[in-house]
């Protein structure tokens, strides 16, 4: 097979339908558009969520809740995935393993099993993560955002 010879897949390569040119074609006269009114009209455009100046959704829902502009996202890791790293585990070995993307805050959480002694520094920790790793013989380090 050379390149002169590639085409496109039987069937995958349609004509473009050719509306309003004629009875013929069977999209003649209005094309498609039915008859009159203000979508008929070629240049109609319409505001996204228009309901006909009924009330739209977004207004008829109440809005409830509220951002919290000083919430603090943090990156959660398992302590399941702490179980192949040996030594110390910081936010940077995290990032260079894939676990973590770096820029947010580390934060561990206690699910999953641990043996071996890990000097694990983070950003925060679960009640029950720093319980399995000084459990395991290890020792927990809270590290300033």
């Amino acid at each position: 097979m050379k390149l002169h010879d590639l085409s496109p897949a039987k069937g995958s390569k349609r004509p473009k339908k050719r509306i309003g040119r004629g009875p013929g074609s069977g999209h003649g006269k209005t094309a498609g558009r039915g008859h009159k009114g203000q979508r008929s009209r070629s240049g109609f455009s319409q505001r996204a969520g228009f309901e006909g100046g009924q009330m739209p959704l977004v207004r008829r829902v109440p809005k409830r809740g509220f951002t919290n502009i000083f919430r603090t996202e943090y990156q959660v890791v398992n302590i399941a995935r702490l179980a192949d790293f040996e030594g110390e585990v910081n936010p940077e070995s995290l990032v260079e393993r894939g676990v973590v993307r770096s820029g947010k805050p580390v934060k561990v959480l206690g699910n999953g099993e641990i043996s071996t002694a890990l000097k694990v520094k983070a950003h925060k920790f679960s009640a029950t993560a720093r319980a399995k790793i000084e459990a395991a013989g290890g020792s927990c380090e809270v590290l300033e955002s």
